[in-house]
C-alpha cells in the first residue's frame, strides 16, 4: 500500500530536520579537522600527539559517515519529489514503514540492502 500523503510529508519534513542537524554538526567538525590545535607538534609526551592525532582521525571517520547519510538524505529528498518516496530503488518494491520509521532515508528494502552488501546484486 503506497504511503499516503500525511505520511510523505512527514517523513520530509524529519528528512530536512536531519539534513540541517547534519550540515550543521559538519560545519563544527570540518572546523576543528581544519584548524591545527593550538601547540602541534609541541606536546610534551609523544603520548598526547597521538592522542591528538587519534582524535582527529575518529574526527574524519564521523564526518565521513555523516557525509554519506547526507547524501542518502539528499536522495530521499529527491525521490519524495519524483513520488517514488518508499519504493526501493534495485527491486521497485515498497520500503515497509517500520524501515523508514527507523531509517527514514532508506532508499531500499532490508533485503536489496543486505544483497547489496554482500555482492550479489
Amino acid at each position: 500500500m503506497p504511503l499516503k500523503k500525511a505520511e510523505v510529508a512527514k517523513f520530509k519534513k524529519r528528512l530536512e530536520d536531519l539534513r540541517l542537524q547534519i550540515t550543521q554538526s559538519l560545519k563544527g567538525t570540518s572546523q576543528e579537522v581544519k584548524s591545527p590545535d593550538e601547540g602541534t607538534g609541541y606536546s610534551q609526551h609523544q603520548a598526547d600527539q597521538g592522542t591528538d592525532d587519534f582524535d582527529r582521525t575518529i574526527s574524519l571517520e564521523v564526518t565521513t559517515r555523516e557525509y554519506n547519510i547526507l547524501k542518502q538524505i539528499d536522495r530521499a529528498l529527491e525521490k519524495i519529489e519524483e513520488g517514488t518516496y518508499g519504493i526501493c530503488d534495485l527491486t521497485n518494491k515498497e520500503i515497509p514503514i517500520a524501515r523508514l520509521e527507523a531509517i527514514p532515508w532508506a532508499n531500499m528494502t532490508r533485503d536489496a540492502q543486505e544483497q547489496l552488501e554482500k555482492g550479489q546484486i
